[in-house]
């Protein structure tokens, strides 16, 4: 599921034109910060071409981005006829932000400068979620994530993004979480109340929305102009990624892999279940405990799980499977050449996640449907805490803003 929303609460000091989400960098200034972003390094003829702006124009926005501190001058190329170019890149002290990832187990608060670099994290584990454990996670997080930050830094924060579960309360019985927390989110406003706390513009996202959003611009997705993005985490979800750009939907649901329908292999044989009841990783947890082994495993350290035994194997199985019909379906349906799958989990089992996928497509009949490719994103189980503090950079720097953001916000749940 797919759902973005910001607030604005107040400009922010030290970027001298502004960081906040209300009239904050014209298009052409993010048209010409995506273009860098996308290529890396771009001298200014090339950013012209590319743009369609005449090179008086990107001469002034230069400048401009230059001047705030968001872009940097490379060392002149010479040895060509004429004035000697000058490649410009994004400058990673340019603008900060932070992510607040929610999980069904686990909560992180991360800090990432402009190139999406992890400049500091904090980890929390937990049996279930609730509002009032999270508002109290984030203070202490906050306060342990800041110290000692210079004012370089903290003059320089673009936002907080959240990601967190769409409608956190779906599916009671997969959390094993007792009815009154579950309902406690119904009405709980967590992007409001953190907005009281904190001095910056805070921003929610669906937590694979978010995912994909890192992918998209610090992972390998700058190069996969459409993609569906799958990220396996407490629960399987997806993203898509049309035209270089995140997709929505027009109701906010684009990707909703999660609830496809698919058929569960039980003693009894097959039932009808949802993609969600069988390519999560709570049911790895279930496998593991009826296997007598402790599952903490999953969550107090994602990327390396040692060896899980048969559980895993069982698992890795019946999910690709499952997986591989969702992902025919969805090919015949989107015609998109390429499928992304990442997840919670260390690479190795993501490589075996992927290899095993690929071959149960391969036994599926594809009869008038395009090809595609099935890859390994990149990011792994950073995906969704790095996935929210992008979503502020994706408000203030990049085009993105036009399709995710929406203006008179009313708050988030």
């Amino acid at each position: 599921m797919t759902d973005v929303e910001g607030a604005h609460d107040g400009p922010l000091d030290g970027l001298s034109r502004g960081t906040n989400q209300t009239g904050v960098r014209l298009y052409n200034e993010r048209l010409v910060l995506s273009i860098i972003r996308r290529h890396g390094v771009l001298p200014k003829a090339d950013i012209a071409r590319a743009t369609g702006l005449s090179p008086q124009t990107i001469s002034i926005i230069i400048n401009q981005l230059t001047a705030d501190g968001l872009l940097q001058r490379g060392e002149p190329n010479r040895g060509r006829i004429g004035q000697p170019s000058v490649p410009f890149s994004l400058n990673p002290d340019g603008a900060y932000a932070l992510g607040l990832k929610i999980g069904r187990r686990s909560a992180d608060l991360y800090l990432i400068n402009f190139t999406g670099e992890i400049l500091r994290r904090v980890h929390e584990t937990y049996t279930y979620p609730t509002p009032a454990g999270i508002l109290d996670f984030a203070d202490k997080a906050m306060q342990k994530l800041l110290t000692g930050l210079p004012e370089t830094i903290t003059t320089r924060i673009a936002g907080l993004g959240i990601a967190a579960p769409f409608e956190i309360w779906r599916w009671p019985e997969e959390t094993g979480a007792p009815p009154a927390d579950v309902d406690a989110w119904r009405t709980a406003d967590i992007r409001a109340a953190l907005a009281k706390r904190y001095p910056w513009p805070v921003y929610f996202s669906n937590d694979v929305t978010a995912a994909c959003a890192a992918e998209l611009l610090f992972g390998q997705g700058v190069s996969y102009p459409d993609y569906l993005y799958l990220y396996i985490g407490s629960f399987i979800g997806g993203g898509l990624v049309l035209n270089g750009h995140l997709f929505p939907g027009t109701r906010q649901n684009a990707g909703a892999i999660g609830s496809m329908p698919a058929l569960a292999q039980t003693e009894t044989g097959p039932r009808a279940a949802q993609l969600v009841n069988i390519a999560s990783i709570y049911v790895l947890e279930r496998l593991l405990i009826a296997q007598g082994d402790d599952p903490k495993i999953l969550w107090q350290s994602p990327e390396n799980w040692g060896a899980l035994g048969p559980a895993l194997d069982t698992w890795i199985t019946d999910m690709s499977e499952a997986l591989a019909l969702a992902i025919v379906s969805a090919a015949a349906v989107l015609d998109i050449p390429t499928v992304m799958i990442d997840g919670a989990f260390p690479e190795p089992v993501r490589a075996r996640i992927v290899a095993t996928t690929i071959a149960a497509v391969d036994r599926i009949n594809q009869a008038g449907i395009s090809p595609f490719a099935i890859i390994a994103g990149t990011i792994g189980p950073a995906a969704r805490a790095l996935g929210g503090a992008t979503i502020p950079l994706l408000a203030n720097f990049t085009q993105d803003r036009e399709v995710l953001f929406k203006e008179n916000s009313t708050g988030l749940r």
